[in-house]
């Protein structure tokens, strides 16, 4: 896996400039995200008591996830890493976590959304990974979304059977608690078990911004990562403005073409910052090996 180009960390602005794109391209601009505290009438809280906030505890509420333990086998098959130490690209994504968890840091930013151009550029695979390195840290709170809902795909990575279709979560018919899981205790999953053909009207919908405000009131994750659809096959991941900080682009070494790039570039311009540009298979002439090749 090599990282194509990021935002450098002198090229960040303050938190009090969160409005400026940190495209790799070209400047553009993100609206500010307020969050608005969780709207019991529209089933987004947890609590029945009138004042929940006054009350609240999100480390209380991260802990009343039902935990769920993973099979390491199963997710080695699929190369995901537990030890950055089991791949070479282990460290890459250690490197990967901490360019952007600084960056966004800086920025004041908590939810970052991964795409690629097209199907098949290992997306999932770097959604799920950066998670899980972003979750190694001690004392941190990681949350990671499978937000692709037209192909649905984190549960097979994973090795789990999902609780039911995300798409309850986001419209408001289905607590948070019954859809989420926790993994150990710097980890929360939000798995889809149904594949849905109006991803982008559920995407596009005002209860899908209050569902995502009200999961980060309610656990007050330090980074959210959201596996998103590909940029350039549906309007979805455009859908997402305004309910994702950034967005990093994860184009595939041996079939991803500058020109499907350059749309990518376009379609984000002045609509969504784009955080970097990951090589997903790419080959270290140099070094004569593959930097990354997942099976």
């Amino acid at each position: 896996m090599g990282i194509l180009a990021m935002a450098e960390d002198g090229d960040a602005p303050s938190r009090r400039d969160r409005a400026l794109s940190v495209s790799v391209f070209r400047p553009g601009r993100s609206a500010e995200r307020e969050i608005d505290p969780p709207d019991p009438d529209q089933g987004r809280d947890i609590f029945v008591d009138p004042y929940p906030l006054a009350l609240f505890n999100a480390a209380r509420v991260w802990e009343s996830l039902n935990a769920m333990t993973l099979n390491g086998d199963h997710l080695a098959r699929n190369g995901l890493f537990t030890n950055p130490d089991q791949s070479l690209a282990g460290p890459a994504f250690d490197i990967l976590r901490t360019r952007i968890a600084q960056a966004m840091a800086e920025r004041g930013w908590r939810r970052i959304g991964v795409t690629s151009p097209t199907h098949g550029c290992g997306k999932s695979f770097t959604a799920a990974n950066l998670a899980m390195a972003l979750a190694r840290r001690p004392g941190s709170r990681t949350v990671l979304m499978d937000l692709d809902l037209r192909r649905p795909n984190m549960h097979t990575l994973f090795g789990v059977t999902p609780n039911g279709a995300l798409r309850g979560f986001l419209d408001g018919t289905q607590p948070m608690e019954s859809l989420f899981v926790r993994v150990g205790r710097t980890l929360a999953i939000a798995f889809n078990g149904e594949a849905v053909p109006d991803a982008g009207d559920i995407l596009h919908s005002s209860d899908t911004t209050q569902a995502l405000d009200a999961m980060e009131v309610q656990l007050d994750p330090e980074i959210t990562v959201m596996d998103l659809p590909p940029a350039l096959v549906s309007d979805d991941v455009l859908a997402m403005k305004g309910k994702v900080d950034a967005v990093l682009l994860v184009a595939d070494g041996t079939q991803t073409t500058a020109k499907e790039i350059r749309a990518c570039e376009t379609l984000f311009e002045n609509r969504l910052p784009l955080m970097g540009v990951v090589l997903n298979r790419a080959q270290d002439l140099g070094l004569g090996r593959l930097r990354y090749r997942r099976g």
